[in-house]
């Protein structure tokens, strides 16, 4: 997956209405639903717990049905390529222990991989606005960049392929 330059107004406006349309839907679906079943299926003793648990439940489904339905619609360009980059990025940070092992031995995979989920990292944080922790970023990017010249390796982040992981 590449790292692309992401309109972060456009990002943002379009990440708001879906969540708002989620939480929307889920809550007038899922009341629609569960007292529709109250309605024909009254329970005498006055819990209506798993017919409320029943209305969520459809609902949910049925808004992950549309979510994937819609998933290439033009509107949901932006809002899918952030969802996609974090499963990539989740994909590297759950092999990270094992990746930095083998980048300070020199691997050449390990480092890449270790150099595209620092940059991906930075661009969901400028995304999302959460500057606090790019020091952080700042100071690792440079512990990596220093490993790479030791082992004279060149880091682009567009040579990153997401089968490396495979040998972590």
């Amino acid at each position: 997956m590449q790292l692309i330059e992401i309109n972060k107004a456009r990002y943002r406006k379009h990440l708001n209405r879906v969540i708002a349309g989620c939480g929307i839907g889920l809550a007038v679906g899922s009341l629609a639903i569960s007292q529709t079943l109250i309605a024909l299926f009254p329970d005498e003793s006055g819990s209506h717990f798993h017919w409320n648990l029943i209305g969520v439940a459809i609902t949910s489904v049925g808004l992950a049905w549309l979510l994937n339905k819609y998933r290439t619609h033009s509107f949901m360009t932006e809002v899918v390529y952030v969802w996609e980059l974090k499963k990539a990025l989740n994909k590297i940070t759950r092999k990270m222990a094992k990746l930095k092992a083998a980048g300070r031995e020199g691997n050449a995979d390990a480092l890449l991989a270790i150099h595209y989920s620092y940059a991906g990292s930075r661009l969901l944080w400028q995304l999302d606005d959460n500057l606090i922790t790019m020091d952080d970023l700042a100071i690792k990017q440079a512990e990596l960049e220093s490993v790479a010249a030791q082992h004279n390796v060149t880091l682009n982040v567009e040579d990153y392929d997401e089968s490396i992981l495979k040998q972590f």
